[in-house]
């Protein structure tokens, strides 16, 4: 069974601030880095109880770790039931939480 992949909106605003702030950088990097994120997503479409959870209260809150360069980003996605999965946010792994 597939799920459905969802963006919140707090998630798109997260890959439009990543992108932006790599864009200042390396044009070639800031797509590459979107493209990564964007086929890890694909990924929880068949596998979302594959991450590590996010919550020791809720076993449908998880991460998802996307390797990028010598760092990479981490994904809070919700199981919202046993069709949809939603991305609630997206930050660099070096962040200390989600915004």
């Amino acid at each position: 069974m597939k799920y459905a992949v969802r963006y919140a909106s707090s998630a798109r605003d997260d890959i439009k601030r990543l992108y932006a702030c790599l864009l200042d950088r390396d044009e070639n990097t800031a797509k590459r880095a979107i493209s990564v994120i964007e086929s890890a997503m694909k990924m929880l479409a068949d596998f979302p109880f594959s991450c590590r959870k996010a919550s020791v209260d809720n076993p449908f809150l998880r991460e998802l770790v996307i390797p990028f360069g010598s760092a990479g980003y981490v994904a809070l996605f919700e199981i919202e039931d046993s069709e949809t999965v939603t991305i609630l946010a997206i930050r660099p792994q070096h962040e200390e939480d989600y915004h």
